[in-house]
């Protein structure tokens, strides 16, 4: 079983700055490793866990500095790290961030049988990436995925969430599952498996290793834009309405609706 687990460093700070173009300035911010991501790094480590043949590989697209987030992802289990970094990939959307994954797994990991993401990133919150992977490699997909079981043949069965509760789907193997915060918590990186990690090379390629042509990559290959960025103004909290029933809360609240000029 090989399995690739895609991760992303995220910002970590409140103080997020934009560059012209509303793209998140990412040099010289302190980052940390997505959530949903971990969720996906512990999922795949407990296929690991169930099937010792299985070896699990990080990917990442980003500036140098996020080998960091490739390295807390060997620190807790994975088996090696890849990184994709060119500054012609600056300002990708999820469009073209999904091509270069894809053809980053395509030309320099060749053949893979599941592909686990996080089902958002906090810096975006699209949920575009994962599918959009899945689509150009032309395999299938599983989205807002809860638990995943694998049961050693050429398949999984993953329980999902959806609007009316929870569905379980079989799906064939090679294919993409995009993971929700699960029941269970990531497990925090062991004192071996970090230094695993600080001696682990971290092999790095850029545009022309994984054969894309510019014009699909980074800003030129987006075809969304952010047209503004800003921070939402603070709401002020609500009211209370205390009151000895029902009947007398809605009375308050119609009084305080008329008050306001809101009722007539």
């Amino acid at each position: 079983m090989k399995i690739i687990v895609c991760v992303k460093q995220v910002p970590d700070t409140s103080d997020i700055k934009w560059t012209e173009n509303n793209t998140m300035v990412r040099e010289g911010v302190e980052s940390i490793m997505n959530p949903f991501d971990e969720y996906a790094v512990e999922t795949a480590l407990r296929i690991k866990e169930a099937s010792s043949e299985t070896t699990i590989t990080a990917i990442t697209m980003g500036p140098p500095q996020a080998k960091d987030v490739l390295k807390r992802a060997i620190a807790m289990g994975a088996d090696e790290g890849i990184l994709i970094s060119d500054k012609k990939f600056a300002g990708a959307d999820t469009q073209a961030t999904s091509r270069t994954l894809a053809a980053a797994i395509s030309t320099k990991i060749g053949e893979y049988n599941l592909v686990i993401c996080g089902m958002y990133a906090i810096d975006g919150d699209t949920a575009q990436t994962g599918p959009s992977i899945a689509e150009h490699l032309d395999i299938p997909q599983i989205t807002y995925a809860k638990e995943l079981e694998y049961t050693g043949e050429d398949s999984i069965t993953v329980k999902r969430e959806v609007d009316e509760g929870s569905q379980k789907v079989e799906m064939r193997l090679p294919g993409v599952v995009c993971m929700l915060k699960c029941d269970y918590e990531p497990r925090k990186p062991s004192i071996k498996g970090t230094m695993k990690a600080n001696r682990t090379q971290i092999p790095e390629y850029n545009l022309e290793d994984i054969g894309l042509d510019p014009s699909v990559v980074g800003i030129k290959g987006s075809p969304t834009i952010v047209s503004k960025a800003f921070r939402p103004e603070p709401r002020e909290s609500g009211e209370m309405i205390q009151a000895g029933s029902p009947q007398e809360a809605a009375q308050a609240l119609i009084e305080k609706l008329k008050a306001e000029k809101i009722l007539a």
